[in-house]
């Protein structure tokens, strides 16, 4: 199968395109390097089943292809609050533009959401049915409403041009080639562990995330962007397990130093409260679960964040 990934060079991205020509599939990766980076895609470009094209997805060319998965955003507060028309376009022009390419050549495509749409939920867990809490002209909208648009564009092309089309919401990824400077939580508190620095908690700590590690995330999405049998579905992928930030910081204090300091620091403007996923209808529809508990995960990255510096400051 040739799979066109865009964003395929940012940190699910190259691991997504890894998977996938493991798996013996084509991968046509399609990255401006605006967050993602030519090192995470580097050794996958001498795979003759890689081809690389550098270019913005909305303007990405025609391309023969049995799957299109649309990854092409920036992701984190840190990104999206410097790159917000970028971030707007990506999940607008974007979109529009794969879901043409998939329409022209009858290639499946999967839309890849965030549970930034749910906002600050009012219902928790949140299920697929939930419609979310969103401001839509404060500092995160940027992301969290385009992604809302781009949800609705799949739904309406769907709709009006017979594209075969579905929609995966992801929770909180973590793992190897996160950029360590990209602003969420845990690259940031694995950064200052492993540096000596405190460890800034944004607000009191009391707020809730579930995090699932990216191996096990990939796993979840292409069970939903390989399948040809569903159509028009939409699946939240990510790990069910709740912790506050207090509790993660604590679990990084533990594993990396255990006597890094933690400090309270201001809490960003529209953070939401709680999230967690309400994952029945994958696990029901692909008996998916998470398996890497967050301690094992945490273990893993930090192995690869403290390696990737010692590479970087070699070269």
């Amino acid at each position: 199968m040739r799979v066109l990934v865009a964003g395929g060079a940012g940190f699910i991205g190259s691991n997504l395109s890894r998977t996938l020509l493991d798996r013996g599939h084509e991968v046509v990766c399609v990255d401006n390097f605006v967050t993602g980076t030519r090192a995470n895609i580097a050794e996958l470009e001498d795979d003759p089943a890689f081809t690389f094209i550098e270019a913005d997805v909305a303007e990405t060319p025609m391309l023969e292809v049995d799957r299109v998965l649309h990854l092409a955003s920036p992701a984190s507060p840190v990104d999206y609050d410097r790159l917000p028309l970028e971030t707007m376009a990506a999940n607008s022009l974007g979109t529009w533009r794969l879901l043409r390419i998939a329409s022209e050549v009858g290639a499946g495509m999967t839309f890849v959401s965030t549970s930034e749409v749910y906002g600050d939920p009012l219902v928790h867990p949140q299920p697929e049915t939930y419609w979310g809490n969103v401001d839509p002209v404060g500092p995160r909208s940027c992301y969290d409403e385009s992604k809302r648009f781009g949800e609705a564009l799949v739904f309406s092309m769907r709709r009006t041009t017979g594209v075969r089309a579905n929609v995966v919401r992801l929770f909180n990824t973590y793992g190897p080639r996160m950029r360590r400077d990209d602003g969420r939580v845990i690259p940031e508190l694995l950064s200052a562990a492993l540096e000596g620095r405190p460890l800034d908690l944004h607000g009191d700590g009391t707020q809730t995330r579930s995090f699932c590690y990216v191996d096990d995330l990939v796993n979840g999405l292409l069970h939903v962007a390989l399948d040809p049998s569903i159509d028009g579905e939409i699946f939240n992928v990510g790990n069910p397990e709740e912790v506050t930030i207090l509790e993660l910081a604590e679990e990084i204090r533990r594993i990396v130093r255990p006597d890094a300091p933690i400090r309270f620091i201001p809490a960003r403007q529209g953070d939401p409260t709680r999230r967690k996923p309400d994952i029945t209808k994958i696990r029901q529809h692909y008996h998916w679960t998470p398996r890497v508990s967050l301690a094992q995960g945490l273990r893993f990255t930090a192995e690869w964040f403290a390696a990737e510096k010692v590479t970087t400051t070699a070269a």
